[in-house]
């Protein structure tokens, strides 16, 4: 019996998979139930399911094709040889990890687990972080742009609700003026509605011809710079607070065995970018004060005794009130554009015992849930754009959002244009810097050029064989014409320091080795497939894959119906036994001595 699941399970957001399917001549006029229930009723139905089980909950699984060999890894011998064209579907299908939910939710979901994991780490140890991370000062900081004009507002000065997601409290006049009626631009420049939380009109400018656009685009390219800026501030007066109370500096031994003399406290950050309704992003992170290990640098141990979270929310609101810089010089702008934080800037201490307002499992659950996110509360979504796609939604005199990306494009514009051929001045004198003529002793050309250009080709064409840096923009908004489809924010959504916690590879890493535990303790029901997932440890063995891009997406809308299915049943039995097994913990707890004293 065919499943009636939707082709994308437990999502309202995301386009379905059939956008993604590849279309191919149809033998019979099926729809997607009937393609479905003909891919069930085959044979192999059951060792396919087996076979995409991997990427069966994605929405657009990359397809391979190719050879995978089975070498012994001390003699180089080739034990086995598969080709994917004895596989079903004659390719090997992998999940495409993308980590916007409106893209793939299931894959989405995957990323989102992972940060969490990451990120709680971070706070109370685990998974090769020390558990005395757990009494290292910690604060959860929100970082917000600056006012490039006034928006439409839902503020609300007391909490009533039980519960901020679902806030029915009464809210307070959008922007309530009794001296200011109408703005330069003859629009209202005050509003008495009191918004509900599903506004459309919230993070709307009062008026579009006053709003800086310009600005907030400029100012969403360089805010990790700000950033980056913020924490080495924090870090300087942290610095100078230990050396006041005498704490001295500690002595470590660099990479080429110099002694340098460092700060004892330094910190470790976890930090998540989130688009606001108007489109200007703002940070949530969560900074951990760390010491400094003289004898392991790369250790984390905790900070000198008598460092407390007020010191270290000190050194953050001390670093927010300081930063700031000015943008190079733009034809737009000479002067450049000022970038600075905002005044809303929230600091709150975390608790690690779960009795504080704001609880580890609470911060990093809350800044999981926004590293899958991206543009979509602006309500625009789109791939990166070009000059072919820009005119689709850009414009110079539509809405909010139009404006913003007209701005990216328009300031990302080549500020300098080489000029032509035709119009350079032509210098008919002898072109200096010949000499006689003379004959090369090493490849005898004969040139009047001062050195031989035979040799210095061959010497050239050595030189480009190597590899070289990478030039540098001479034009710094550049940039912003590749991130236009982002509001001009080009950097990563999910940041964290190199000691805050441990990797994503890592935990990849650790899912791949548990499914193939997982698939031998199933015994030899399926000891025909050959997977690189299941010998990737192997000391004896190694899988030698040479794999090409086959294609994206799902062959037909019924293979992504039967996947997801099963990708959706698979899940709801995972969320069944955590809860049971969450269940019985929570049993054995109450019914302990300790519990019951």
């Amino acid at each position: 019996m065919a499943s009636t699941l939707d082709l994308t399970p437990r999502t309202t957001a995301a386009r379905g998979v059939g956008s993604n399917a590849d279309t191919i001549a149809p033998v019979y006029d099926y729809t997607a139930a009937g393609s479905a229930f003909a891919r069930a009723t085959r044979p192999d139905y059951f060792g396919w399911i087996e076979h995409v089980r991997a990427a069966a909950g994605c929405t657009r699984p990359i397809r391979l094709a190719g050879q995978l060999l089975t070498v012994d890894a001390s003699t180089g011998r080739v034990l086995d040889q598969r080709h994917t064209d004895a596989m079903p579907d004659a390719a090997i299908y992998t999940a495409c990890g993308n980590r916007r939910a409106t893209v793939c939710p299931s894959c989405a979901q995957t990323y989102q687990r992972d940060a969490y994991q990451l990120l709680r780490a971070g706070l109370i140890g685990g998974k090769g972080v020390p558990e005395t991370v757990s009494r290292h000062p910690a604060v959860f900081p929100t970082f917000t742009a600056p006012s490039f004009g006034p928006v439409h507002v839902r503020v609300v000065k007391r909490h009533t609700c039980g519960n901020r997601k679902r806030c029915d409290c009464r809210s307070e006049p959008c922007h309530a003026r009794r001296d200011v009626g109408l703005c330069e631009h003859g629009r209202p420049a005050v509003c008495w509605a009191r918004h509900e939380p599903g506004d459309v009109v919230l993070g709307q400018p009062l008026c579009l011809d006053c709003y800086d656009h310009d600005h907030q685009v400029v100012w969403n390219l360089y805010s990790g710079e700000l950033w980056h800026r913020t924490k080495q501030a924090a870090e300087r007066w942290l610095a100078k607070l230990a050396r006041r109370r005498g704490i001295p500096r500690v002595e470590v031994v660099t990479a080429s065995g110099n002694i340098r003399k460092i700060p004892p406290v330094r910190l470790s950050h976890g930090k998540v970018a989130e688009f606001q309704a108007r489109g200007a992003v703002h940070f949530h992170a969560l900074v951990r004060l760390d010491g400094v290990d003289p004898n392991d640098p790369t250790a984390v141990v905790p900070p000198p005794a008598g460092f407390t979270v007020a010191d270290l929310e000190d050194a953050l609101r001390h670093a927010v009130e300081q930063v700031g810089f000015a943008t190079p010089s733009h034809p737009d702008r000479p002067e450049g554009w000022p970038i600075a934080w905002g005044e809303q800037v929230d600091i709150r201490p975390i608790s690690l015992t779960g009795g504080g307002e704001v609880t580890d499992s609470m911060v990093a659950g809350y800044l999981a849930k926004y590293a899958t996110k991206s543009t979509e509360v602006t309500g625009h979504r789109s791939v990166r754009l070009d000059a072919d796609t820009i005119g689709d939604y850009a414009d110079p005199d539509g809405d909010h959002t139009a404006r913003l990306i007209d701005a990216c494009w328009h300031i990302g514009r080549p500020t300098s244009t080489p000029v032509p051929l035709s119009q350079r001045p032509r210098d008919h004198r002898p072109r200096p810097g010949f000499v006689e003529r003379w004959q090369c002793p090493d490849c005898g050309t004969h040139t009047r050029y001062p050195a031989c250009p035979v040799c210095i080709a061959t010497r050239q064409a050595a030189l480009d064989a190597q590899p070289t840096s990478r030039p540098q923009a001479t034009n710094p908004y550049a940039r912003l014409r590749r991130w236009a489809h982002m509001l001009g924010f080009g950097g990563h959504f999910l940041t964290k320091a190199r000691r805050y916690s441990v990797t994503f590879q890592l935990l990849r890493d650790t899912r791949v080795s548990f499914r193939r535990h997982e698939h031998q303790d199933q015994g030899d029901e399926h000891t025909g497939t050959l997977r690189a997932v299941d010998h990737l440890d192997e000391d004896t063995t190694l899988i030698v894959g040479t794999l090409t891009f086959a294609g994206v997406g799902w062959h037909t809308t019924g293979d992504a119906l039967l996947a997801n299915t099963a990708a959706a049943l698979a899940r709801e039995r995972h969320a069944t036994g955590r809860e049971e097994l969450a269940h019985e913990v929570g049993n054995a707890i109450a019914g302990s001595p300790s519990a019951v004293a």
